[in-house]
C-alpha cells in the first residue's frame, strides 16, 4: 500500500509546480512539499534521531506542520501531533508520556522561548532537543529513503481528552486513515477536482484525514489557515473556489454569524464536513440554504475513526437530525451498562470492529483495558439508539466531556486545576450552553472559611500554571455546599440543570 511520504513523491514527479497547500501567504507546491519534507527527514537523521524515536511537532496550521509531519515520516520517527494552543502543562504530559526525544516548534510558544521551556524541561531529568522550524539548514543530500514508514507502520502519536486528568496518547498507523479516505470518498463523491479548506487542527482525528490524508491521496490542493478566522475562511473560499470545507459545528456557525456571509461568493462550496458534537439541525439547514453546499459528518472518535456517518445520497433530515447510517465494516454492537450485548433493543453504547480503527493508547495498559472489551469490541463513550434502518442517533455522553467549539474538554481535569487555588475547597465543572460554541466551560466551587475569589482572579491562577486555554472556565458560580447525590457525589446534573435555568433567567430578562 502506497503511503502519504510516496503519494507526494508521485506528485511532484508528475505535476511538480501544481499546489498542495495555500494559505494567506504561501502557496507550496508538491515538488516544494516533497523536498522541504526531504529536508526536514535529513536533519532528523543528522541529528541521530534512530528508527522509531518519537519527535514532538508543535506548529500552528499551515503547510510547515505538514512537512515536519511528513519529514518524521521518512526519517522513521514517529511524529507526536501537538495542537497549536495546548498549554505547556499539556505539552510537558505528553513529551513525557510518549518519551520524546525532539521537539520540533517555532522559537516561542504562548509568548514565551521554547528553548528556556526545553531546558527547564531537561533540569528536572528530561532529555529532549529542541528542533526550530525552518533552522535545519540543508541537509537534503543525506539519503532516508531506506528509512520511510509504510502504511502499517505506526506513523502518528496525538492526544485525546481525559476524564481523570491529562490527554491520553492514540497510536496511528497510516492503513486506518486510507480506509476513512475510501469512506470519506464514497460519502461526498470526492475527485481531483475537489479544492479542500481544513479549519480544524491538523494534529487531530478530523484534521488528520481532511488536511493531510485525503487531499494528498486525491493529489488535490487545501486551503489552511494559522488561525481560524470567519471572515477570511470565507474569502478563501470565494479566492480558492472551494469545493469542500472541513470545520467543527461551532466554526459553520461562526461563519453564518459573520456580516461577511451575505455577501461572500461560496458557489464553488459544494460539502461542508463537519462533527465534533452534535450538530444543530436549523443551523446546518441554514448553511445549506444559505451556501448550496450539502452538511455532511462522520460519528466516530480518534480511537474508533467512522463508525457511522451521512452522504449526498440522503435525505436532509438523515443528513442533520441523525448521525446517518453504520457503516457495515465496522460491524457496530451496542451494550448496556453490565456489558451485555443490547443491538437488538435499538439503545445502547456502541462498540466497534474495522478497518479505521487506531492502535489503542500509547503505554496505557488501564486506558486500554477500558476503551477495549477482552472481546475486541473498541468502545465510544456515548448512548445511541439504532434503528432497524441502520441510522444512528446519539443521545448523550458517558464520559465527563465538556465539548467547546468541538474540542472535547474534560470537566475531571478541569477540577483538578481549580483546586489548586488556594481558596477552593470543592469543584465541579459542567457544560454551560452556548449558541455559538455549542458549550462553555462553568465552574462551581466551594471556598474555605473567610475566603472569596471571582472568575478573574480564577482565569488569572489557571493562566499562571499554564493551563490551555480552552480549558479555562468562562463562568464562576459560588456555592454554599455543593450538591451531593445519595452516594456522597458531587450532583453534577443538579448543577447542569441549575446554569441552564440561569441562563434561561437571564434569556427572559434580556
Amino acid at each position: 500500500m502506497t503511503s502519504i511520504a510516496e503519494h507526494i513523491a508521485e506528485h511532484a514527479a508528475a505535476r511538480p509546480e501544481a499546489a498542495a497547500y495555500l494559505c494567506a501567504d504561501e502557496r507550496m507546491s508538491w515538488s516544494e512539499y516533497d523536498a522541504r519534507s526531504n529536508a526536514v527527514a535529513a536533519h532528523l537523521v543528522q541529528q541521530d534521531f534512530a528508527p522509531g524515536d518519537r519527535v514532538a511537532v508543535l506548529l500552528p496550521d499551515g503547510p510547515a506542520v505538514h512537512c515536519a509531519l511528513v519529514g518524521c515520516e521518512k526519517a522513521g520517527v514517529v511524529a507526536v501531533g501537538i495542537g497549536p494552543r495546548a498549554g505547556y502543562k499539556e505539552i510537558e504530559h505528553l513529551l513525557r508520556k510518549t518519551g520524546a526525544t525532539g521537539f520540533w516548534t517555532q522559537p516561542t510558544h504562548e509568548g514565551r522561548e521554547v528553548a528556556d521551556f526545553v531546558a527547564d524541561l531537561n533540569r528536572a531529568g528530561g532529555d529532549v532537543r529542541h528542533l526550530v522550524d525552518g533552522a535545519e539548514g540543508p541537509g537534503v543530500a543525506t539519503r532516508v529513503r531506506d528509512r520511510w514508514i509504510g502504511a502499517d507502520d505506526v506513523f502518528l502519536l496525538n492526544s485525546t481528552s481525559g476524564t481523570t486528568g491529562m490527554p491520553k496518547v492514540v497510536v496511528h498507523d497510516q492503513r486506518r486513515w486510507f480506509a476513512f479516505h475510501e469512506l470519506a470518498v464514497a460519502t461526498g463523491a470526492l475527485s481531483g477536482d475537489d479544492v479542500f479548506m481544513s479549519v480544524v487542527p491538523a494534529p487531530f482525528g478530523f484534521g488528520i484525514w481532511t488536511s493531510h490524508v485525503t487531499p494528498t491521496l486525491l493529489g488535490v490542493p487545501t486551503v489552511v489557515q494559522a488561525r481560524f478566522s470567519a471572515e477570511d475562511t470565507l474569502a478563501a473560499i470565494a479566492r480558492h473556489r472551494v469545493s469542500v470545507l472541513a470545520a467543527v459545528s461551532t466554526q459553520f456557525v461562526m461563519l453564518l454569524e459573520s456580516e461577511a456571509f451575505a455577501t461572500a461568493d461560496l458557489s464553488s462550496l459544494r460539502v461542508l464536513y463537519t462533527g465534533g458534537e452534535v450538530v444543530p439541525y436549523a443551523r446546518a439547514a441554514e448553511f445549506e440554504d444559505r451556501s448550496g453546499a450539502a452538511v455532511l459528518q462522520f460519528y466516530g472518535s480518534n480511537e474508533t475513526g467512522a463508525v457511522s456517518g451521512t452522504s449526498l445520497d440522503d435525505d436532509r433530515e438523515r443528513r442533520l437530525r441523525s448521525s446517518g447510517r453504520v457503516i457495515p465494516e465496522m460491524q457496530v454492537r451496542l451494550f448496556d451498562e453490565t456489558g451485555q450485548d443490547v443491538t437488538a433493543s435499538g439503545r445502547g453504547q456502541p462498540g466497534c470492529k474495522g478497518p479505521t480503527l487506531s492502535r489503542g493508547y500509547w503505554d496505557d495498559a488501564e486506558a486500554n483495558a477500558q476503551l477495549i472489551r477482552k472481546d475486541g469490541w473498541m468502545m465510544l463513550g456515548d448512548v445511541v439508539t439504532l434503528d432497524g434502518d441502520g441510522t444512528l442517533c446519539v443521545v448523550g455522553r458517558t464520559d465527563d466531556f465538556i465539548i467547546r467549539g468541538g474540542k472535547n474538554i474534560s470537566g475531571p481535569a478541569v477540577e483538578q486545576e481549580v483546586a489548586t487555588h488556594p481558596a477552593v475547597a470543592l469543584a465541579a465543572a459542567v457544560a454551560m450552553p452556548d449558541p455559538i460554541f455549542g458549550e462553555r466551560v462553568c465552574v462551581y466551587v466551594e471556598l474555605r472559611p473567610g475566603t472569596s475569589l471571582d472568575l478573574d482572579e480564577l482565569v488569572a491562577h489557571l493562566r499562571s500554571r499554564q493551563v490551555s486555554k480552552e480549558s479555562l472556565p468562562e463562568r464562576l458560580e459560588v456555592l454554599d455546599a455543593l450538591p451531593r447525590g445519595s452516594g456522597g457525589k458531587v450532583a453534577k446534573q443538579k448543577l447542569r440543570e441549575d446554569i441552564r435555568a440561569k441562563l434561561s433567567s437571564a434569556a427572559g430578562l434580556a
